[in-house]
Parts: structure tokens; C-alpha cells; sequence
């Protein structure tokens, strides 16, 4: 279930056609949800029943039922890894990063917070729909099985970013907020990268990491 007139368009535009559209009364007054809707047929409900079936603290008027889009697996351009990142908040961020930054696949594992979930989809601002997302259960094995320069991330000891070379696809890895990489798919990386700071800065949280990460790639041409 998607939520706001933000999202319906991105599954529109993806052409994701809803196989379910709901709009609450109040809703179907506002000229942006009557665009959206066209000349499909929606589910009109009164605004206290839209507000118990939205998610959103503030019911937006406008929600759809649409079938998750699946993966051909063969996306070109960076790809991202994320193992246990588990607040929905930081994978909605490192999601809308990737769009933003010409990434073409995220692949994350079963620890993750639910990339469908209602809080990391309007963290993501439609990225969904840009991205090829895949959930994937030996996450290891597919950073194993990449074909370019896989980059984990780690706190310290590691190339600085700024020296790390992009001659060829790249495939990010950001660990868990506590834990960062596991040993088992950090021992799989080419490169380990550490962002530079300031003295006495201990870390970043992994979605101000990963934003940073994938904004050097795409400035240094690892996305063309």
C-alpha cells in the first residue's frame, strides 16, 4: 500500500497501475488527487475510514494497492548492499541517495527493515521506482558474485574516500548502525573505505554515510 499524491504519481509514471485505488472524501475535493485518479474508478471513502486504513499520521487522501515490482536482475550502473540496517527511517534515506546518484540496484538482506514498509516508503520519496530492489538471502554471496569493485564501508583504517579509484562498476556495502559490516561479507570486499573527519568524531549514521559514498561515485563519473 502506497500513500500520498507523491507516490501514486511515481507508480504512475513507472506505470504501475493500481490494482486498488483509494481516495477519501475530503480528498477527491483537492484538484491534485482528481489529476491522479483520471478516469479510473476509486474506492471513495469517508475521512475517518481512509484515516484508519492509511498509515500516515496525517491521512494524505490518496492511497493504492499496487503489486510490488519485481527485479529482472540485470540493472546496470552502482549498486548498493545494506546488511541489518534495520530502522526504516535510514533505509528510506540511503534509497532516495541511491536514485539521486544514478544507482541501478539495491540489494539488502533479511535483517533489514522491510524495504515495502509504509515508514521506508515515504522516507524514499518514490526511489522504489527507480531503483531495481531486491531482498536477498545470502547477502555475502551476492556481494561474492559482483562484477566490479565492491567498497565496503568501515569507521577506520581504510582507503579515504577520496582515493578510492572508480574505473569500473561499483557495488557499496553499509553495514547495521551499531555493528556496521559483518565480518562475513566485509572479507568479501575489494576495498575498504573510511569517510575523513574531524578529530575526535567517532562515526556517521549509515544514511549521512552512505549519501556522502554515493555522491563522490557519482561526481567522480562512476555512474556515466
Amino acid at each position: 500500500m502506497i500513500e500520498g499524491p507523491h507516490l501514486v504519481a511515481e507508480a504512475l509514471q513507472a506505470r504501475l497501475e493500481p490494482i486498488t485505488l483509494i481516495v477519501s472524501e475530503t480528498g477527491l475535493k483537492k484538484s491534485e488527487v482528481r489529476r491522479l485518479v483520471g478516469r479510473r474508478e476509486p474506492v471513495v471513502l469517508g475521512d475517518h475510514i481512509f484515516g484508519i486504513v492509511a498509515d500516515a499520521e496525517t491521512p494524505p487522501g490518496i492511497a493504492a494497492e499496487i503489486e510490488v515490482p519485481r527485479s529482472s536482475g540485470k540493472a546496470s550502473g552502482p549498486a548498493v548492499f545494506l546488511e541489518g540496517v534495520q530502522d526504516p527511517a535510514n533505509v528510506g534515506a540511503i534509497l532516495r541517495s541511491a536514485a539521486a546518484f544514478g544507482v541501478g540496484e539495491v540489494l539488502v538482506d533479511r535483517a533489514c527493515a522491510d524495504p515495502w514498509s509504509s515508514k521506508v516508503l515515504r522516507g524514499a520519496m518514490g526511489a522504489h521506482f527507480k531503483l531495481a530492489l531486491r531482498q536477498v538471502a545470502d547477502l555475502a554471496k551476492s556481494v561474492a558474485d559482483f562484477q566490479g569493485t565492491t567498497v565496503c564501508t568501515v569507521s577506520g583504517g581504510g582507503t579515504p574516500l577520496t582515493e578510492i579509484p572508480f574505473g569500473e562498476r561499483v557495488g557499496w556495502i553499509f553495514g547495521s548502525e551499531g555493528r556496521g559490516v559483518s565480518e562475513s561479507v566485509r572479507g568479501r570486499a575489494k576495498v575498504r573505505a573510511t569517510i575523513p573527519m574531524a578529530a575526535g568524531t567517532e562515526s556517521l549514521n549509515v544514511a549521512a554515510a552512505a549519501a556522502i559514498c554515493l555522491y563522490q561515485g557519482y561526481l567522480r563519473g562512476e555512474a556515466q
